[in-house]
């Protein structure tokens, strides 16, 4: 028996704690990528795979990719997780900063030609345009500016709840306040004829009536969608992979449209009744700037509907105050801005006389 020197028991050490070697038939599957055995050949030999989008491997020959946490997405290499960012439309944003300072803008511009309407309202221009709804619908578009800064910040369970309903009830008097003054305009028109039995429907405040019953219409509805199914906030975190996207879910997506095509209408019926009455005489003009403002508040709103759903996170909710800012200040200016220019610029103009004269050389 061999003699146990130092030698023989290194190199028996040495053979036990040597690791055996590895059969393989292709390199190791890095992070990143997941294996997959080749059919029909040792199990040493497999396939290497690029993870899928939205999973993720950290280690080498893993069997599967797996999803990150929640709230958190792959790298482009799909072989670590990093923290998904938080989306809304906020103040700070750019975007969101544009659109309230519009807002901002156009109310202080609103608020002033009420100003100059209560001021001038002894002025014939200002009678002879039915003084109440024109203050009423002036006070809606200032409310409906001012509104669509409940759709920027950081989505609150106060904001969701009243953003949509608000906006809904506010529009729904300012389109009845519109429709009022279009049938008003032209039953004053058809009462002036001799004979008329028109002119008892003047004197019942016929346009108040209009106006509440209109928009008690919409307050139902808006009623109905709180009870029913109220907005609520809300996260997304799978419509974009590397973002959570805050905002406010409607609920009822059905309500929500509702609310949308009630106020369409209402406007395309005041157009369909101001298009009709467009050839009155000069006094009663009215209804021309009143057609042509509905229909930029029909075009916007028709548009809206595709451009919303085209879109996704904050740029939704952009669009839809760009819709509520550029159809009031159709309305605001469509109807307003020639009636200032007369108060303001062209006191000659704004006398019973030259109303008369007008509605004379018309007829």
């Amino acid at each position: 028996m061999p003699p146990w020197n130092a030698k023989v028991i290194l190199n028996l050490f040495i053979f036990i704690i040597q690791e055996r070697p590895r059969s393989l038939c292709n390199d190791n599957c890095h992070s990143g990528s997941s294996r997959t055995k080749i059919e029909g050949k040792p199990f040493c030999c497999y396939e290497c795979h690029s993870c899928p989008e939205g999973k993720m491997t950290n280690q080498k020959d893993m069997d599967d990719c797996f999803p990150c946490p929640e709230g958190e997405y792959p790298t482009s290499n799909h072989d670590s997780c990093l923290p998904k960012h938080i989306v809304f439309l906020s103040y700070e944003d750019p975007l969101g900063t544009s659109l309230a300072t519009t807002a901002i803008v156009f109310a202080c511009i609103a608020t002033v030609v009420l100003g100059i309407f209560l001021k001038y309202q002894d002025t014939p221009i200002v009678k002879a345009n039915n003084r109440n709804i024109t203050y009423i619908l002036l006070v809606s578009l200032v409310l409906s500016f001012l509104c669509s800064l409940l759709f920027i910040g950081h989505p609150e369970k106060v904001t969701c709840l009243f953003r949509q309903t608000a906006f809904g009830i506010v529009f729904s008097v300012a389109i009845s306040s519109v429709l009022a003054k279009t049938i008003i305009v032209t039953l004053a028109f058809m009462a002036s004829v001799p004979g008329s039995k028109m002119r008892r429907w003047l004197g019942k405040r016929l346009d108040n009536y209009i106006v509440v019953s209109c928009s008690l219409i919409q307050v139902v509805v808006c009623t109905a969608w709180l009870v029913i199914s109220p907005p609520y906030p809300d996260a997304d975190m799978n419509l974009v992979a590397e973002e959570i996207i805050l905002g406010c879910n409607e609920g009822s997506t059905l309500m929500f449209y509702c609310v949308l095509l009630y106020l369409l209408f209402l406007a395309i019926v005041g157009f369909s009744v101001a298009f009709q009455a467009r050839h009155l005489p000069d006094s009663f003009n009215e209804t021309k700037f009143i057609s042509f403002s509905l229909l930029c508040f029909c075009s916007v709103w028709l548009s809206f509907f595709p451009t919303y759903l085209s879109t996704k996170g904050k740029y939704m909710v952009a669009v839809e105050i760009f819709s509520i800012l550029s159809s009031s200040a159709g309305l605001l200016g469509c109807i307003f801005f020639r009636k200032c220019f007369v108060i303001l610029l062209r006191p000659d103009l704004n006398n019973k006389k030259q109303l008369m004269r007008g509605k004379k050389e018309e007829i």
